[in-house]
């Protein structure tokens, strides 16, 4: 779409570095998928006792459990955040087709056929579908969730047009393409991937939007409610544009989107109520083909509040009309040039809804691992490896509640986990309101597909938090060891955990007498867990992804986390995946910087943990940290510890000689390798750096670790 009349851009002219114009940037890879565990021995803390009352809402949960029959896939219990999320207009906060059919399309007519139905749907976009013409925006009616199947979900060649009174539409897990016509600065082709006009209550998250002819978002004529997430923007010219009325009435929240190769509108936005954009990497690297006219761009009358983003190297980052207000804070410009203004009163955010920001120095990192397409926000009938899963996607979940205030049906997250039958058949979520719950839980191995799940804004609002250690004194007698430290332990195959954040807070420094430091805060012991958008937190052993038992299978798949500590932080025997994260390296208590990131015990034939296009990072050292170290738990010379690490950012932290002997087996002896990792603490091959060759790479990829799983939200 073009400007609204009577108006200019901000900065120089629009302008191109070359003439040609590449494809974009490449579509995440096919086999990835999310995140989020817990396991532990015993119930301690405030979950230990249960009330007459909570026994009863249990029995009751228990009876919803069994009664629950009507086939859904978990995540479309997902609600949108910001503006979408506000009552307004007679529209309850933005919630799609849930409640409504679960479809799967693969063809034109049967997308269009769902789409523009009177009736609320759920529709699983499976395959790559192209416009017939080329240009043509399918006019979505109200109360649809439209989501890609994994990776594969892409709309080529057109995109989605919701008109007025449009109501309660997400838009989830796409990539929306190619509808570019030749003409970088095209007039003639007005094809957007998302347009609105007059629509309200719109969730627009986790897609790859791209290469289109015109803007990859028109919010426009009075549009409202709408939340922008967790999306890339990118290879385009008018990106995202907002506006076009004369009418103070948008609201919108545009949070945690990488805008990278995008030239103008990013976004502009033109006489909105309120627009609050926050945690946004804003990326025009040198030497690359589209140079930044400007980036966030506040006029007409738009009050704007701009905080905790990142901007490198874009030119006039942040501009303002005289007629228009930016509140800027926390803000970080790198290598930026040009206009930067702010000025004027704008809102406060959290007078309509709640919102944590992320820290403004972690963006770049979270947020090139973890926007576009996920491929664990699919259907729930994906190739699911063991029966049990099968059995537990075809039933609706059931959801339990809990609330530190009393608000819930339970007050502890260990009572809701005790509330679930013994051998469920079907999916379990227990949903935990936002708070600090300091308890110990365990999920044992009798009550399979339970899914933890924060409502918070952010992962950092609901918090699982104890501070056992391996030496700390139990009740009966005795210690807790290691894997009896765990905050949160997961002994029940199918487990999931997804917003929040598991933490072992064990002070360290005060316990020096104390022997056996070792604190977990996560520990599973399961096959087919899922970690998704979770925070795991704790010094030594943060992280023990283990097996039930040495001859037992044990998958993990944790994506789109953070996991910090410092010694042996992630370590175990099962087969797992940390992808598209974050890893925070720590100091030791007395402010030292040395530690291992894994210690894996891997038996010799199965995989053991594979770190994929991820990030290492962490306030320590250069140079004091090694990859990992080969773990022969119990002096087992039969086992073949094996860790990967591929296609990751690696910071100075990491030592040139990055893997170490452990207990007096040599590494060289076991499986450890790298590659195409870069950052400063990556290397070339050698002797003490093993690095894979491209046809060996072929055999280390998440497929291979994950085997017949495919891991759905």
């Amino acid at each position: 779409m073009s400007e609204r009349r009577g108006r200019t851009t901000a900065g120089p002219r629009h302008r191109r570095r070359r003439t040609t114009l590449t494809v974009g940037i490449p579509l995440a890879l096919t086999a990835a998928v999310t995140t989020t565990y817990g396991t532990g021995l015993g119930v301690f803390g405030e979950g230990a006792g249960q009330t007459a009352s909570a026994a009863t809402t249990a029995t009751a949960a228990t009876k919803a459990i069994t009664a629950a029959t009507v086939a859904a896939p978990a995540w479309t219990a997902d609600t949108a955040d910001g503006f979408a999320s506000v009552n307004s207009l007679g529209q309850n906060g933005t919630y799609g087709g849930r409640g409504g059919q679960t479809v799967t399309v693969k063809t034109l007519a049967d997308l269009e056929k769902y789409a523009t139905a009177e009736e609320p749907y759920v529709i699983v976009v499976a395959a790559a579908i192209t416009m017939n013409p080329v240009g043509k925006e399918i006019k979505v009616r109200s109360d649809k969730t439209i989501v890609g199947q994994g990776t594969s979900g892409q709309i080529v060649g057109g995109g989605f047009f919701l008109g007025t009174g449009v109501h309660n539409v997400i838009i989830r897990n796409l990539t929306i393409r190619d509808s570019y016509q030749g003409v970088w600065n095209d007039k003639d082709h007005d094809f957007d991937a998302v347009q609105m006009d007059g629509a309200h209550h719109v969730w627009i998250d986790h897609n790859d939007l791209r290469h289109m002819a015109d803007g990859l978002i028109d919010v426009r004529k009075d549009s409202t409610n709408v939340t922008v997430s967790w999306n890339k923007f990118s290879d385009n010219n008018k990106t995202f544009g907002i506006g076009w009325t004369e009418n103070l009435v948008t609201d919108i929240t545009i949070h945690h989107n990488w805008f990278r190769e995008t030239e103008q509108r990013n976004p502009s936005t033109d006489n909105a109520a309120h627009a609050h954009l926050y945690n946004n990497y804003l990326q025009d690297d040198p030497g690359t083909t589209i140079k930044s006219s400007y980036g966030n761009y506040s006029r007409g009358s738009t009050k704007m509040v701009l905080e905790n983003s990142y901007f490198q190297g874009m030119n006039n980052p942040v501009t303002k009309d005289a007629t228009a207000a930016i509140v800027q804070r926390g803000n970080t410009f790198s290598g930026t040039s040009g206009r930067n203004e702010s000025g004027g009163t704008a809102f406060d955010p959290r007078s309509f809804y709640g919102y944590t920001p992320d820290r403004t120095a972690d963006v770049p990192a979270l947020l090139t691992a973890g926007t576009g397409p996920r491929t664990t926000i699919g259907t729930a009938n994906g190739t699911a490896g063991a029966a049990s899963t099968k059995a537990a996607t075809g039933a609706a979940a059931t959801t339990l509640t809990v609330a530190k205030d009393g608000s819930g049906q339970f007050t502890t997250v260990q009572a809701a986990v005790d509330a679930v039958p013994a051998n469920n058949p079907s999916r379990v979520v227990i949903s935990v309101k936002p708070g600090t719950y300091r308890e110990t839980v365990k999920v044992p191995a009798n009550k399979p597909h339970v899914t933890v799940q924060g409502t918070g804004a952010s992962r950092k609002d609901t918090v699982i938090v104890f501070n056992n250690a391996a030496g700390t004194a139990k009740p009966g007698g005795g210690t807790y060891g290691t894997s009896g430290s765990a905050t949160v332990a997961v002994e029940a195959d199918d487990f999931q955990a997804r917003n929040l954040t598991i933490n072992n807070d064990f002070d360290e420094a005060r316990n020096q007498s104390l022997s056996g430091h070792q604190a977990v805060a996560l520990r599973t012991a399961a096959d087919q867990v899922l970690l998704d958008g979770i925070i795991v937190d704790g010094d030594q052993d943060t992280l023990l992804l283990d097996t039930a038992a040495k001859d037992r299978l044990g998958r993990v798949y944790v994506a789109n986390s953070y996991v910090s500590g410092n010694v042996d932080f992630v370590f175990g025997r099962a087969t797992a995946v940390i992808d598209q994260s974050v890893i925070t390296l720590k100091k030791r208590w007395d402010g030292t910087s040395a530690g291992y990131i894994t210690a894996p015990s891997t038996a010799a034939d199965r995989k053991g943990i594979l770190i994929n296009r991820s990030v290492v990072n962490g306030d320590v050292s250069a140079g004091s940290f090694f990859l990992g170290r080969n773990w022969h738990a119990g002096g087992d010379a039969t086992l073949r510890p094996q860790t990967t690490v591929r296609n990751s950012t690696l910071s100075a932290a990491v030592k040139s000689t990055p893997w170490s002997d452990m207990g007096g087996f040599s590494w060289k002896n076991d499986r450890f390798a790298e590659y195409r990792n870069t950052g400063p603490g990556s290397g070339a091959a050698s002797g003490d750096r093993p690095q894979l060759t491209d046809s060996q790479a072929t055999g280390q990829e998440v497929a291979d670790w994950l085997g017949n799983w495919t891991p759905t939200a």
